[in-house]
């Protein structure tokens, strides 16, 4: 294969590299996940849309799955979940923050379940560890921001 067609196919690989945009919610001390049709907890999140920014879609898509309003804080962490399939996507983690205090999670028909957990109790074997290293970094953020306001 020549180098312009070997090119050729990497850019070709590029239009077939989904990205997905997560979003880290706490509510109090514990984070919220949500348990998708893999029977696997993951964060919050969906598809990048074209022409969406990844603040926007990490908003638009925690409200379409949970009915929660957040605003997006920082870019936590960007690693590649490879499933079964082997279909690769960038996920990209950010730290929110609810907008409302009192929250009523509504599960939308894209997973099975809506559940709090306290760090220690997140099921490790059920969750992929990216998500887990996302949810420990935004922790440790989280944590280094309150200390600096006391």
């Amino acid at each position: 294969m020549g180098q312009d067609s070997e090119l050729t196919h990497t850019d070709h690989l590029a239009t077939h590299f989904p990205i997905s945009v997560k979003g880290i919610v706490f509510v109090g001390s514990r984070v919220l996940l949500l348990r998708n049709e893999r029977n696997q907890w993951e964060l919050p999140g969906g598809k990048l849309e074209p022409r969406e920014t990844p603040e926007d879609c990490c908003a638009r898509e925690i409200l379409e799955e949970t009915a929660l309003e957040v605003s997006v804080q920082a870019l936590i962490d960007a690693w590649v979940y490879e499933l079964p399939n082997d279909l690769r996507v960038l996920i990209l983690s950010y730290g929110c923050a609810l907008q409302k205090p009192d929250i009523d999670i509504k599960v939308s028909s894209e997973h099975e379940e809506a559940r709090l957990f306290a760090r220690d109790d997140i099921p490790l074997d059920a969750t992929p560890s990216g998500y887990v290293r996302s949810i420990d970094r935004w922790t440790s953020l989280r944590q280094t921001q309150l200390s600096q306001l006391a």
